[in-house]
């Protein structure tokens, strides 16, 4: 990386830094382009270089801690993939409490950036960065089931859009419940699915 592109790196930083400083006290409706720049020592101008707008701003925000998660989480990813391809199937969940609990701690902990990703969820596009993060979790379970590949996009697509529906109204109450409380919550929504009997049935009308 050359000086300008570390600069350019570094001042988006520094406006991301003051956009989730000013979001810890006011809601995204109310944040200003002049408020991030004053915060972020810079002018409009270079806010207007990196973003077109705040929309931008806050989806790349959401998307870097979405991935500095996932790098986070990806460390274990092998040990973690190992553990559901050699548990007895009676306590294979399509959502594991080992990967719930630190993204809900995760969450929890960055709540108002995250109840305002959700308020815009269809505006931001954010469908596609939870496919990417949860995808290394759902594929070693669809594979222990035997679903067929062709399946598998409707099938993820009905958890990942579940499980958002949770955390998504668990965001909008100030994340009141416990983690403990909404894992058992999401288990319950996903009990050990019946793709055996499914698919068995299925390959034999085929």
């Amino acid at each position: 990386m050359n000086k300008s592109e570390s600069r350019y790196f570094t001042t988006a930083t520094k406006m991301d830094e003051a956009f989730l400083a000013l979001l810890a006290k006011k809601d995204f409706m109310y944040i200003t382009v002049k408020e991030i720049c004053e915060v972020a020592g810079v002018n409009r101008s270079t806010f207007y270089l990196h973003y077109e707008t705040m929309s931008d701003l806050l989806s790349e925000s959401v998307s870097r801690m979405n991935e500095q998660f996932r790098a986070c989480m990806e460390k274990d990813s092998d040990a973690f993939s190992a553990k559901l391809q050699n548990c007895p199937r009676d306590e294979l969940y399509l959502i594991t409490q080992d990967y719930l609990k630190p993204y809900l701690s995760y969450i929890k902990n960055n709540k108002r950036l995250f109840r305002t990703a959700t308020e815009n969820t269809a505006v931001l596009g954010l469908d596609k960065s939870y496919d990417r993060m949860f995808r290394h979790v759902f594929t070693p379970i669809l594979d222990r089931y035997g679903v067929l590949q062709q399946d598998r996009p409707y099938i993820m697509a009905f958890y990942i859009r579940g499980l958002m529906a949770i955390i998504s109204e668990w965001l909008k109450n100030d994340c009141t419940d416990s983690i403990t409380y909404v894992i058992s919550v999401i288990q319950q929504c996903v009990k050990k699915p019946q793709s055996e009997t499914i698919y068995s049935q299925k390959k034999l009308h085929n």
